[in-house]
C-alpha cells in the first residue's frame, strides 16, 4: 500500500478487512504479536512500513544514537513467526522491539475506540492538559524535585524508625562495647594461649622425654658421646695406617660438639619445665572468655574486633541521631518550599492552559453542530486536607461537559452519547494536533453515531487536518468519504478456496460509484450515483472557493 499526502479514506463492508490494516500498523508501533495473526498454512507474517523522514531531524538523530543509518527514508519491519523467535529490523538491520516503539511513536497515532477510552478516563485528563499546554518539560522539572523530596522523606522515616527504640538500643550497644573492651582481646593471643596450655598440660611427658634424651646422649656411663669418642679413636688409627679412608677423625669433632650442645640444651630445657596448675587454670578461664565472646560476636578474635568497630560506629550514629534529624528536617523544609513553588507555577500554567483549552474545544464543538455544548476543565486540590503534593503536582484535573441548554456540567465520561463522543474526541484531537509533531493520524470510524450535516462537518475537519498531517480515515459515511484526496476500497474475495483481502485505489468514476453504493446500499440507483457525482463536484468547487 502506498499512500500520499492529505486525507486518505478507506471504505468497505463490515468485516471486509479494515482491521487487518490497523493491526499491521499496530505491529509497526510495537503492539503485542501473536501467532494467531499469521495466515493459515503460513509460517510467518511480515509487516514492513516505509516513512519519509527527510523533514524529521529528531527521528534521524534517534536513528544515529541507536547506531542505524539515517537517510531520508525509515524502514520498519516486523516478522511474526510460528516456529522461530519474532524479529524486528530497522533500515535493514536487526533491532529490538523497544527501538521500534521509540521510533514509531512520533510517526503514527491511531484514534479508535480504545483511544476514546483514554480521553474519557479522568486519570489521563491532567496528561492531556499538560500536553496541550506544552507543560510536559515543566512537569518533568517538578518531578525531579518531587523525586528528591521523596528520597529525603524516606531517609527521615528510616531515622524515625531508628529513633523509636533509641534508648534501648543505646543501652544494649553500650553493654556490648563494654563487654568486648573488658576482655581486652589481642590478635594472636588465642593461638599463643592454646600453645602454652598444651605445654603446661604435658609437663610430665616433656620431663620424661627430656631426661631420657639427655641420659642417652650424655648422662649414663655408655652414652652416645662416650661411644662417639671411642669411634673417633678407632677412625684415627685407620687414618694413621691408610690415608685412603674417606673420613678423617677430625670430621667427627664437629658432630661430637653438636651432640654435646644438644645434651646441654636438653639439660637447660628440663630446668624450665615447672608444673603450674594456677597458670593452667588462668589460661582455661581466659580461653573460656574468648569462646563466650565468639559465640556472640564472631568465629574468631579478629571477627570480634571487627564487630566491636561496627558497634562503636553504630553508637556514634545513634548519638548523632538528633543532630542528623535536625539537619535532615532543614533539608526537607527547603526541598518542600522549592517543590511547592514549582507546584504553584505548574498549577498556574495549567489553569491558563485550561482556559485556552476550554475556548478552543468550545469553538470546535460549535463548528461541529454542538452549539449548546459547554466544556470545562475542573481543578480539585483537596481543600479539606490542604495541598496534596503528588508526582504530577497538587492539581487534580477532570474534564466536564454539558451538551444541552439548562443542564449542569458533569464528568465527560457520564455525559457524552456515541455521536457526541465522536465529535468531542475529534475536537480534542484537532486542538492537540495543532502542536503535536506526529506525522500520520489514523481515525478509525470517528463517524460513529453521526450522520447528515454533522458527518459533513467532520469530513471538513478531517480535510483541514490533512493540510498539516497525513490523515487516514476508515469510514462508513459517504459524507466523509467525499472529502478524501485519495480513496481506497477494501473488499474480500475467494480464489482457489482461500479468502483474500483486496485493496483497490479508486479512480474518480469508481469513487462516485463507491459513494453512491454507500448512500444507497447494495442496490444503489442511478439517482444515488448522480447525487454522488454532484456532491463531489460541489465539494470541489467549495474547496476551491475556500482556497
Amino acid at each position: 500500500m502506498t499512500f500520499g499526502d492529505g486525507l486518505t479514506v478507506l471504505t468497505g463492508e463490515t468485516g471486509a478487512g479494515k482491521s487487518i490494516i490497523l493491526g499491521a500498523l499496530g505491529l509497526v508501533q510495537g503492539d503485542r504479536a501473536s501467532p494467531d495473526l499469521i495466515r493459515t498454512d503460513e509460517d510467518e507474517a511480515v509487516v514492513e512500513a516505509v516513512f519519509d523522514i527527510a523533514d524529521r531531524p529528531s527521528i534521524r538523530q534517534k536513528l544515529r544514537e541507536m547506531g542505524f543509518e539515517a537517510g531520508s527514508d525509515l524502514v520498519l519491519k516486523r516478522i511474526v513467526s510460528r516456529s522461530e523467535k519474532n524479529r524486528v529490523f530497522i533500515n535493514g538491520s536487526a533491532a529490538t522491539l523497544g527501538m521500534l516503539t521509540t521510533l514509531s511513536e512520533p510517526l503514527i497515532d491511531i484514534c479508535g475506540q480504545r483511544e476514546h477510552q483514554v480521553f474519557l478516563n479522568p486519570d489521563n485528563h491532567i496528561d492531556i492538559l499538560d500536553d496541550f499546554g506544552q507543560l510536559l518539560a515543566q512537569r518533568r522539572e517538578y518531578a525531579e524535585v518531587y523525586g528528591a523530596y521523596q528520597v529525603l522523606q524516606e531517609q527521615r522515616r528510616e531515622l524515625q524508625t531508628r529513633a523509636k527504640n533509641r534508648g534501648e538500643k543505646l543501652d544494649y550497644l553500650t553493654f556490648q562495647l563494654q563487654e568486648i573492651d573488658q576482655a581486652a582481646l589481642r590478635e594472636g593471643e588465642e593461638e599463643a594461649l592454646q600453645e602454652e596450655k598444651k605445654i603446661l598440660s604435658n609437663i610430665a611427658k616433656l620431663e620424661t622425654h627430656t631426661a631420657a634424651a639427655f641420659d642417652d646422649l650424655y648422662g649414663r656411663e655408655e652414652s652416645v658421646l662416650t661411644l662417639l669418642r671411642t669411634v673417633q679413636t678407632e677412625i684415627k688409627s685407620i687414618n694413621d695406617i691408610d690415608d685412603r679412608f674417606p673420613t678423617p677423625s677430625q670430621d667427627l669433632d664437629a658432630l661430637y660438639y653438636q651432640l654435646e650442645e644438644l645434651a646441654f640444651a636438653l639439660r637447660d630445657y628440663r630446668k624450665t619445665l615447672v608444673s603450674d596448675p594456677q597458670r593452667l587454670t588462668a589460661i582455661d578461664d581466659r580461653l573460656e572468655v574468648m569462646q563466650k565472646l565468639k559465640r556472640k560476636y564472631g568465629q574468631t578474635v579478629g571477627d570480634i574486633l571487627v564487630q566491636r568497630g561496627n558497634i562503636a560506629d553504630e553508637l556514634k550514629d545513634l548519638s548523632q541521631l538528633s543532630e542528623d534529624m535536625e539537619a535532615l528536617d532543614a533539608r526537607i523544609s527547603a526541598s518542600l518550599q522549592e517543590l511547592e513553588k514549582k507546584a504553584q507555577h505548574l498549577s498556574e500554567a495549567r489553569q491558563e492552559a485550561a482556559r485556552r483549552m476550554e475556548q478552543a474545544i468550545g469553538d470546535e464543538l460549535k463548528t461541529l453542530k454542538m452549539v449548546a455544548a459547554a466544556f470545562q476543565v475542573k481543578f480539585a486540590w483537596h481543600a479539606e486536607k490542604g495541598l496534596a503534593l503528588g508526582p504530577k503536582g497538587w492539581d487534580q484535573v477532570e474534564f466536564y461537559l454539558s451538551t444541552n441548554i439548562g443542564e449542569v456540567l458533569k464528568p465527560m465520561a457520564r455525559i457524552a452519547s456515541g455521536g457526541e463522543l465522536s465529535r468531542i474526541i475529534l475536537a480534542m484531537r484537532r486542538i492537540m494536533l495543532q502542536t503535536d509533531p506526529v506525522a500520520t493520524m489514523i481515525f478509525d470510524e470517528v463517524d460513529s453515531g453521526v450522520g447528515g450535516a454533522t458527518a459533513e462537518l467532520i469530513g471538513e475537519k478531517l480535510r483541514d487536518l490533512a493540510a498539516r498531517h497525513q490523515i487516514f480515515c476508515i469510514t462508513h459515511l459517504p459524507q466523509i468519504a467525499c472529502f478524501g484526496d485519495h480513496h481506497f476500497r477494501i473488499s474480500k474475495a475467494v480464489a482457489d478456496g482461500r479468502t483474500h483481502v483486496r485493496l483497490t485505489v479508486l479512480s474518480e468514476e469508481e469513487r462516485i460509484d463507491e459513494i453512491a453504493h454507500m448512500m444507497g446500499g447494495g442496490n444503489f440507483t442511478e439517482i444515488a450515483k448522480k447525487y454522488a457525482g454532484e456532491y463531489r463536484r460541489a465539494l470541489g468547487q467549495k474547496t476551491e472557493q475556500q482556497a
